[in-house]
């Protein structure tokens, strides 16, 4: 689950971190009463998306005063940034900015430890720093035993400030940063920029937070946070519905039940030549419904050129995936090729029932995965 950039600068915020004051506006007369607010200097109106590149897109600009506030909340406020239409925006004072670095930590699954990576190159996407100059990011593994302990977080410090005042501000921001990514469950917690003033203070000026979604059963406050309006219609609905589902850029619609089944039909459609339109998994779950939903989430994507169902029946059962597909095509009829692989429990049942609906049924993965990838691409 993301957060906007101000719920992450609240919970850093409380955990004692140098945030500087924002207020969030969802018109222009809240964005002119905040500068006011603020002021007399000027600020900075952030578009609130869960998406990078605000900058880039136009989402982030200077104001004077609050007149001009205003004028730029209108501006941003309803465009859209990688797909995400902006329905708020951060009005907070500018810093008067000396240097920027970037920290952040991040559940590495090769050491099964979180990672804390710093760089002196902040204020940038820190995905191009570790692409072209992979040397400037210094990171550290923490053992979840310990903690992030404080000789630690200063040697890293070290790498971004020579003035030892500042340093020790860094190190005592990352020790903190790294008790807020434990309290709310988080698998990424990142301050981009973290930056010094012309004064020598240190700040968080930029603060993003994604929480593992496994968390959030336990922690209602957090899963309180989270803004259905600002993320993709379709997973929204597939968490309704009990669905796993992730939006991806190909062209054949993905269907089946369990992860590792996912995994191995999407590395099979690029095997074949073809591309995933998504990655959905129904789960072990039995109930047709459940299809029907996958269904609906998968034709709603027009991207999708052709539809693959590829379920391994364990616990799920085959007939009832086909009583769902039965359902689901007479309810809505599809506008693109289906195919169709089922094997395992109730294998000859479900074949049954998908025969006596006009629909054929292979058991073999291979040959399921080259048809849909040869109708997507004919589609």
């Amino acid at each position: 689950m993301n957060l906007h950039e101000y719920q992450a600068r609240d919970i850093l915020r409380r955990h004692g971190i140098p945030v500087p004051p924002g207020e969030v506006a969802t018109t222009t007369d809240e964005a002119r009463a905040i500068a006011a607010r603020l002021g007399p200097g000027p600020v900075v109106v952030k578009a609130q998306v869960h998406a990078g590149g605000r900058g880039k897109a136009g989402g982030v600009k200077l104001a004077a005063n609050p007149a001009e506030a205003a004028a730029h909340a209108a501006k941003i406020l309803g465009m859209t940034i990688k797909g995400f239409t902006v329905r708020r925006v951060l009005v907070a004072p500018a810093a008067d900015i000396a240097s920027e670095s970037y920290v952040g930590i991040i559940v590495d699954r090769t050491s099964q430890r979180p990672v804390l990576m710093v760089s002196a190159a902040g204020g940038i996407d820190i995905e191009e720093v570790a692409a072209r100059t992979p040397e400037k990011i210094h990171r550290l593994a923490v053992d979840p035993r310990y903690g992030l302990l404080a000789h630690q977080a200063l040697g890293l410090a070290l790498k971004l400030h020579r003035d030892i005042a500042q340093a020790r501000a860094t190190a005592d921001i990352m020790q903190r940063l790294y008790a807020a990514f434990y309290a709310v469950g988080a698998s990424l917690a990142e301050i981009n920029p973290l930056v010094t003033t012309r004064d020598g203070a240190v700040a968080a000026l930029d603060a993003k937070i994604v929480i593992d979604d496994n968390e959030l059963d336990r922690r209602p406050e957090i899963a309180a946070l989270r803004d259905t309006s600002a993320e993709a219609p379709s997973e929204v609905a597939a968490r309704e519905a009990g669905l796993t589902f992730i939006k991806l850029d190909g062209a054949v619609g993905c269907c089946v039940n369990g992860a590792g089944l996912a995994m191995a039909t999407m590395d099979l459609v690029k095997y074949y030549g073809g591309a995933p339109a998504n990655f959905l998994d129904i789960g072990g779950s039995s109930n047709p419904q459940k299809v029907v939903s996958a269904l609906q989430i998968i034709t709603a994507d027009a991207s999708v050129r052709a539809i693959l169902f590829n379920i391994f029946g364990g616990i799920t059962r085959c007939d009832d995936v086909a009583t769902g597909i039965v359902q689901a095509t007479r309810a809505f009829p599809l506008q693109v090729p289906l195919v169709i692989r089922l094997t395992g429990t109730n294998e000859e049942l479900a074949v049954q029932i998908l025969t006596q609906a006009g629909f054929p049924a292979l058991t073999d993965m291979d040959e399921a995965v080259k048809q849909a990838v040869a109708q997507a691409k004919a589609a």
